[in-house]
């Protein structure tokens, strides 16, 4: 049976197509759910974009997956930018072979998010520490690149199975497992949009190294025509003001505050993120699972 894209019909009666069909064979050393019951997914963005997904109603098709997520069919998965594919074991022997597009953003676009990143230290200091603030979201889409599909054909979806269902449940199973990828790597989000986790924050580090060089003044004081970034971007326009009126003001502003201040609450697990997903050889996602279990009871035995 030849692959199909998502959507597509096929020819042949549907008894011929399920004729094959039983329970899915189990396997082991599959990638299981974290989840055993309830919703999947734990951070913001990875709860985000399951809403997202059943904003498009794929609510209940969605549903079809969670119990293979769980038992661990997902045999492998994989985020590059602007495709995830994974195999995923059913009924048949050959693993089926699942593939989600999205289209990754351009570079000129990705500059513009840099340079909004670069002006605002807030983001920069938690990107650098392995965290993604929630107002992160409405900073991309004010760069006209937000981080989530706005609707269903924004995503290719792709399964080998015969299954004519969008998603079927090996696309389910996949959307769960990429959910919890977020989770364990937040910049797994951000390496499927086209930027992965070290050239982004290399950008971010050589931007905020020349924002927060101090220029050599030069003897002919001519104004410098590189771009201000960094905070000299938020008190270039100022104007000159006398040293009275600097006392005065001194514990003002120099810009207007935004009406909600960014929140600074971490979790017990934000080193797990800065860290990123160890190498499969030596535990991987399951790993990083049993340390944050571990991280929040040694933050629960400090409260005590």
């Amino acid at each position: 049976m030849s692959p199909r894209a998502a959507g597509s019909d096929r020819p042949g009666r549907a008894a011929d197509r399920f004729a094959d069909y039983g329970p899915p064979r189990r396997v082991a050393g599959g990638l299981r759910a974290r989840s055993t019951r309830g919703a999947i997914g734990t951070s913001w963005w990875s709860r985000r974009f399951l809403e997202v997904l059943e904003s498009f109603a794929l609510g209940t098709r969605l549903t079809r997956g969670r119990s293979y997520a769980r038992a661990g069919q997902v045999l492998r998965l994989d985020v590059t930018p602007g495709e995830v594919t994974a195999a995923v074991q059913g009924s048949r022997s050959r693993p089926y072979e699942v593939r989600i597009t999205l289209a990754p953003f351009p570079a000129t676009l990705w500059s513009r998010v840099e340079e909004e990143l670069t002006a605002q230290a807030f983001f920069s200091a938690r990107l650098l520490a392995g965290d993604l603030p929630a107002e992160l979201e409405e900073l991309f889409i004010a760069a006209g690149a937000p981080l989530f599909p706005a609707g269903l054909a924004e995503l290719g979806q792709w399964c080998s199975c015969p299954d004519g269902a969008v998603p079927c449940k090996h696309l389910a199973a996949t959307f769960y497992l990429l959910a919890e990828a977020f989770d364990a790597d937040p910049f797994a989000l951000l390496h499927w949009r086209g930027r992965g986790r070290d050239e982004l924050l290399d950008r971010l580090r050589v931007r905020r190294g020349g924002a927060d060089a101090v220029p050599e003044p030069s003897d002919s004081d001519e104004i410098s025509s590189a771009p201000v970034t960094g905070a000299a971007r938020s008190v270039a326009g100022l104007p000159a003001a006398s040293l009275a009126d600097a006392v005065d003001r001194f514990w003002s502003p120099p810009v207007p505050l935004p009406d909600r201040p960014p929140t600074l609450a971490t979790g017990t697990e934000l080193l797990l993120r800065q860290l990123g997903a160890p190498a499969p050889a030596i535990g991987g996602p399951g790993l990083v699972e049993r340390l944050r279990r571990a991280y929040r009871r040694l933050g629960e035995q400090g409260t005590d």
